[in-house]
Order: C-alpha cells, then structure tokens, then sequence
C-alpha cells in the first residue's frame, strides 16, 4: 500500500517491474557480491542461513499444503486423533528448532568473533563521521582527506571510528557489513579489497536531512600507486604570490577573504590548527567526488554547489557565501591546482 501512495503521488504507473530492480547486476552498494576475504565470511554465513530458512519454509509450506489439500476435512472423516499432551512428540518439535538455530547460531559466533579481531600489520586509519561526510586521517603518514578512503589492495585494513555529531554507520557493501560511528566511543571495521578497485560506501544510519547524500569512495591501490598516493598527500599545496595575476591565484584570494578559511584547510596556504566542520582542500583536485561524495568532481558540479550548497544537500553546514559569477569560475580554477 505505501508503495502504491508513493507512486501515486508521483504520478507513475504500478508495475512488476519495478521489483526487478532488486536484480540489477554491478550495483556499487551490492552486498552479495564480495570483494574481499571479510565481505566473503559475510556472504557465506549469509546462504548458510538462507539454504536453512528455505529449508524451513519449504517443509512448513509443504506440510501446511498437504494439511489443507490431502488431509482437508471431509463428511465421512472420523474426529481427528488428539495428540495434546504426548510428550514424545512435544520433545521432538521442541529439539528440532533448538537444533535449527544451533546450526545458524555456531557459524554466526565464530564469523562475529572473526569480523571483530584486529588483523595482524593492518594499516590502521581514523573515520570521523560529520554531517554529511566522512573525514580520513592516517596517523602513521600524517594525512588527512575526506570523501575517498584510498587504501592499498591486498592488504588488512583497521578502522578506528567515532561521529563527530550525531550517530553515523559506515557501509562499504563490497568489503564488509556496517560499524557504528557513536559520538565519545571508538568503534572498529577492517577492510581487506582482493585487487586495485573502487568500491562505494554510504552512511547506514539515519542522521539527518542529507543522510541519503552522505556516501564515500573506497579507492584500493596497488602498493606501488598507494606509495606514491601518500607522497603526494604529504606536500603542502602551491601558495600562488600576491604578484601572480592568474585566474588562480585571483581564486586563492577568494578563498582567503570569502569565508572559506573558517571551515575549510589547505596545508601550505591556510593550515590553522584546530577542529574543523569541513573537509580538508590542499589536494581537492585528486578526489573523484565531493560534498560527502554526493557530486562528481568536475566544473559543472562545483558551479552548482558553490553557489547555492543548500540546494545540492537539505541542511549543509555549507554557507551561501553569495559569491558572483566571476568569484566561483576563479575559485573552481584555483580548486583544480590543488592536486
């Protein structure tokens, strides 16, 4: 029924067809199809209790059918024997389900107790949920980005979560189950991707107006490519001079005097310690996504957001700076030098 208001509402025609959505293949958030060793301890103890539920249901169903049709009740049909009573039989269907859920229960302790144990020279990496995005910091190489977890293939990875705001859960379908992020309290998921790939990842929690735009990208690299990923993340951004009568220096002087420096760092030019309610800039340029990995990184995107962010994402701590027309075309041409 609620299906049908919906579709009412929008005007759109009740078909079966819309159901087939269900089996689209190469869906980015499709958690039946793993790519990795704990997404796959997931996915097996997942048809481990499926084949049983089918099982069940397939006996239930057939007994309940041969009840309705075989043994339905008939003029000549004598009263039905009372079996009320008989211990034997109420041990019998008592043991059976106990049975049932022991073998569901036991793969389902051991998978719990494999998901949660901390991988040995795991690569270790802090989540940090805000309204609406994640925040990535790696303390072993000084780094700190947002949107695109970078992470090198083949190799365990130990996340160290907690929510800068509200409740948050991060969800990478392809590579593991969901983690809460808890405000004050540290949570942990490992990753661990088969091979150099992308994989998507979303808030699992409602919280907030913009909670369906706050996602994230999951970049698996080569050791090599992830080697040179993180030199790069280590350097500073270019200062352009106040001489330099570029497009994009006039839009690191945007950036300096219209208000983004109260919320947003670029290491090398503005890089004030301290908290921050927005994601790091110095290398903007290198993510694929950006405003929680809600818009693809390109100019027609930017445009959008910077002039209206409200209209992008319901509730965005991203003020309306009222910036002209000629003010976004040079920021947007000073975001693409930070690489």
């Amino acid at each position: 029924m609620l299906v049908k208001k919906i579709l009412k509402v929008k005007n759109l025609k009740f078909t079966p067809f819309i159901f087939l959505s269900a089996c689209i293949e190469n869906a980015p958030l499709d958690s039946l199809s793993p790519e990795g060793p704990y997404a796959r301890s997931i996915d097996e103890l997942f048809w481990i209790t499926f084949w049983i539920a089918v099982g069940v249901f397939v006996i239930v169903q057939g007994a309940l059918l041969l009840s309705v049709f075989v043994f339905k009740e008939k003029p000549e049909s004598p009263e039905p024997k009372q079996i009320h009573g008989n211990t034997k039989l109420e041990i019998l269907w008592t043991v059976i389900p106990v049975l049932i859920l022991a073998a569901i229960a036991v793969p389902t302790v051991q998978t719990i107790f494999d998901l949660a144990r901390e991988p040995e020279d795991a690569l270790k990496i802090e989540v940090i949920g805000h309204q609406w995005w994640f925040e990535y910091k790696y303390p072993d190489y000084g780094i700190t980005t947002a949107n695109v977890l970078v992470i090198p293939a083949d190799k365990p990875v130990r996340l160290e979560m907690w929510s800068n705001d509200v409740l948050h859960n991060y969800w990478v379908p392809k590579l593991n189950g969901k983690r809460y992020l808890v405000p004050g309290q540290t949570t942990y998921l490992n990753l661990h991707a088969d091979s150099p790939d992308e994989f998507w990842a979303q808030c699992g929690e409602y919280c907030g107006l913009s909670h369906s735009k706050m996602r994230g990208r999951v970049l698996s690299l080569s050791q090599k490519d992830f080697d040179s990923w993180v030199e790069n993340e280590q350097k500073n951004a270019t200062a352009f001079s106040n001489e330099d009568l570029s497009l994009a220096a006039e839009g690191q002087q945007v950036y300096l005097n219209a208000g983004c420096t109260q919320c947003h760092v670029v290491n090398g030019v503005w890089d004030v310690q301290g908290d921050r309610i927005a994601p790091n800039l110095t290398h903007f340029a290198v993510r694929n996504v950006f405003a929680g990995a809600a818009l693809e990184n390109n100019r027609e995107n930017l445009t959008r957001w910077l002039a209206n962010p409200a209209e992008i994402k319901p509730g965005t701590f991203m003020p309306n700076l009222e910036l002209t027309e000629s003010e976004i075309n040079a920021l947007i041409a000073y975001l693409e030098t930070l690489k």
